[in-house]
């Protein structure tokens, strides 16, 4: 189920959740990255400081759940643990693997993230604001990825769409439960 200009059925709580849900995601999975690889080698760093701005991504959408009264998924234990081990594992096959999975994610969220700003338009301009704003930073994050060498990973194409169509399947999911 994707968002589409002039859907009722979707409301901007529903949205609020999965962004919440899905950086908290990305956030275990870094942690898991960081984990395995440590903090001394050119791809930890740049993991570290996207982990840094998915953090920041994470406590906006944290307070605006607050402000608003809108229930986080029921999911989360489960993003914790999946997240971690995908982070783990991914940077246990080595860095390139690692940016792989960041590579498949960023440009999951980006096409995510625009569905919303195509549907919001005018409905909610801090939301809108802050999608926007975290979508440019997701979209440097899958490109600093690229330029790592996400492309070199073993299997590249396999894990690349693997990873997307379990994005997907997590948003669906952290849509209704």
């Amino acid at each position: 189920m994707s968002w589409k200009p002039g859907d009722s059925a979707v409301d901007t709580a529903t949205m609020l959740r999965v962004n919440q849900a899905g950086e908290y995601g990305a956030t275990r999975i870094y942690a898991g990255q960081l984990a395995v690889m440590g903090d001394r080698s050119p791809a930890a760093r740049a993991i570290a400081g996207m982990a840094a701005q998915e953090e920041r991504h994470r406590r906006r959408f944290d307070a605006m759940i607050v402000e608003r009264g809108v229930r986080p998924t029921l999911l989360q234990p489960l993003w914790n643990v999946a997240g971690f081990a995908l982070g783990a594992v991914t940077a246990a096959i080595g860095p390139e693997a690692a940016m792989a999975c960041t590579a498949a994610i960023e440009t999951e969220i980006d096409r995510h993230y625009q569905e919303q700003l195509d549907t919001l338009e005018d409905r909610d301009p801090e939301l809108a604001g802050a999608i926007r704003d975290f979508q440019a930073e997701e979209v440097e994050h899958r490109d600093a990825a690229l330029a790592a060498g996400a492309e070199r990973a073993p299997a590249y194409p396999v894990m690349f769409h693997a990873i997307r169509l379990g994005c997907r399947a997590a948003i669906a999911l952290s849509k209704r439960i």
